[in-house]
Parts: structure tokens; C-alpha cells; sequence
């Protein structure tokens, strides 16, 4: 077989190798999340395979928002080394704007926030959206306020909850994720 047949049999079978690609998937990257100022949704499997994550349960009428700062300046530290910051702005608190344009206003423009921020959505309970379900199944730990943080390793496991009241330059959390990013996929 000639390289031109076997590159049309594969392009013929590209659905089944899709559907393969997806079960590959770790648990906690099968979720779809829309972004905080509209668009399609993100499949997080497709965005963030393979990347060490810092998911963020966020407000912005928090005492810990300016936290928002922070959390930028390491996502551009490390972000070409495959690391990301995902924003998840929630109410469970009752600190967060009911209008998404105040969200974004506060976290986009107040505090300069590139990394990507999604809808707002429940973070802790039977309502929590399906991705922080998983964190929490993984974790053993439901956010117990705003700006928790859950370091994800590559696989998509998460390696370790930092409560809201460690800073984005704390050491500890730099080392766990300069670790994390050593770490292979």
C-alpha cells in the first residue's frame, strides 16, 4: 500500500478516530464550558489536554478579587510552558454580579485578565456545574469560598486545593506548579 491509500483510508475512518480520541479523555476535561462573554462552547478536552491547570472558582465583589492580578501574572509567567488559568465566576457566595458584562468588566478590564474566564455557573453543591463536580470528586474538597484554587496535573487529576487565602505569588503554589509543568505528559 502506496502512502496516498493508506492517507485516504484514514481520512475515510476520521469519525471512529474521534470518537477514539474522546475516550482517551480524562474525566475531568469531558465538560463544555461557554466563555464569560458569549461564543461557542469550549470543549475542554479539545482546549486543555494535555496543559497544567489552575481552575479558579472567582467573584468580583470579593475581598480576594484583587487575587485577579496575580493569577494573570502567572498565567503569562508559565502559560508557554502549557499552563493555564481558567476563571469560573460563581454566586455561591453572594459576591458575584448577576450581569455577565459586570463580570467582565471587573476581571477583564479592571484587573487586565487574559487567561480564559467562562460563564458564571454553580461551583459547590448538587447544582455545581460538571466540571467542578469533578474536582470535587477528585479532591475530596468542595470550594469552601471564592478564589480556591485546584492545581490539575497534565493527566487531568488534580494534584492539590489551595484555599482562598493563598496568594497567586505564593511559594508553595509556584513550586507545585513549576512541578507540575516538569512533569511529562
Amino acid at each position: 500500500m502506496n502512502l496516498l491509500t493508506v492517507l485516504a483510508l484514514l481520512m475515510a475512518m476520521g469519525p471512529s478516530l474521534t470518537s477514539a480520541d474522546s475516550s482517551e479523555c480524562p474525566p475531568l476535561l469531558q465538560y463544555s464550558g461557554a466563555p464569560l462573554l458569549g461564543g461557542g462552547p469550549v470543549n475542554f478536552c479539545e482546549a486543555y489536554r494535555g496543559k497544567v491547570i489552575l481552575a479558579v472558582n472567582t467573584a468580583s465583589q470579593c475581598g480576594y478579587t484583587p487575587q485577579f492580578k496575580g493569577l494573570e501574572s502567572l498565567y503569562q509567567e508559565f502559560k508557554s510552558k502549557g499552563f493555564m488559568v481558567l476563571g469560573f465566576p460563581s454566586n455561591d457566595f453572594k459576591q458575584e454580579h448577576e450581569d455577565p458584562g459586570q463580570t467582565a468588566k471587573v476581571s477583564l478590564n479592571d484587573y487586565g485578565v487574559t487567561f480564559p474566564m467562562f460563564s458564571k455557573s454553580v461551583v459547590s453543591g448538587d447544582q455545581a456545574n460538571g466540571f467542578f463536580t469533578e474536582l470535587t470528586k477528585q479532591s475530596g474538597t468542595r470550594p469552601q469560598w471564592n478564589f480556591q484554587k485546584y492545581l490539575i496535573d497534565r493527566k487531568g487529576k488534580v494534584l492539590k486545593v489551595f484555599p482562598s487565602n493563598v496568594e497567586p505569588d505564593d511559594l508553595l503554589l509556584r513550586l507545585a506548579i513549576e512541578a507540575a509543568l516538569a512533569e511529562k505528559p
